[in-house]
């Protein structure tokens, strides 16, 4: 029909959008911005590669460590029978729940394994009476201890060495990160101050 408007017609084409990791230019940006942007970059890239590596390395290391350790307390450490010398104190909530997990220091009397009798301290349930025997782990020399390191510690352990390699180096690269930029900070400060020494004057000399 005559006298119809065409309908518009969309643009044959998109705007071509800049790569995204293309930066669109600006005049206020200085060299040093660039510089900063490059090396936070190259930092994040070496904190992703050696990160992984360090945790590995630590990890092994100390995987060996408490390994040895284990087997050595193996070695040295054995469980046996100790007679309480006296009377282990009660506790103030009897029948609790807080009860049954409270130990209490008591001098209890061991044989060692060559027949020496001797006296050490162990941790004992509540209320024990003196001439009661308890399951102990002694050292060869009859000093109460811990049981040895077992197969779920040593991994836990390890596993806790290996994370802490790992953030070690997160938290070197940034502060490396968080360095570079206090120095490039500066170094724009003293530029700033040169740049308004030479251009102050010509905003504050009358015409």
């Amino acid at each position: 029909m005559a006298g119809e408007t065409t309908p518009a017609q969309p643009p044959p084409g998109a705007p071509s959008r800049p790569l995204p990791w293309r930066r669109r230019r600006n005049p206020l940006r200085r060299r040093t911005d660039r510089l900063q942007t490059w090396i936070g970059l190259g930092v994040l890239v070496a904190v992703l590669a050696v990160a992984p590596v360090t945790a590995v390395v630590v990890g092994d290391v100390a995987r060996g460590h408490y390994e040895d350790l284990a087997r050595h307390q193996t070695q040295t450490r054995y469980e046996t029978d100790a007679t309480l010398t006296r009377d282990a104190p009660r506790h103030p909530e009897p029948g609790s729940d807080e009860e049954k997990h409270t130990r209490y220091p008591v001098e209890v009397r061991v044989v060692t394994r060559e027949g020496r009798t001797r006296t050490t301290r162990a941790e004992v349930r509540p209320g024990l009476s003196a001439d009661n025997t308890v399951r102990i782990w002694i050292t060869e020399d009859g000093e109460a201890t811990e049981p040895p390191l077992t197969s779920k510690e040593v991994r836990s352990r390890t596993t806790g060495w290996a994370l802490l390699a790992a953030m070690g180096v997160a938290l070197t690269g940034a502060a490396a990160h968080a360095l570079t930029a206090l120095v490039l900070r500066r170094r724009n400060l003293a530029d700033w101050d040169t740049a308004w020494a030479e251009t102050a004057p010509r905003w504050t000399t009358p015409t």
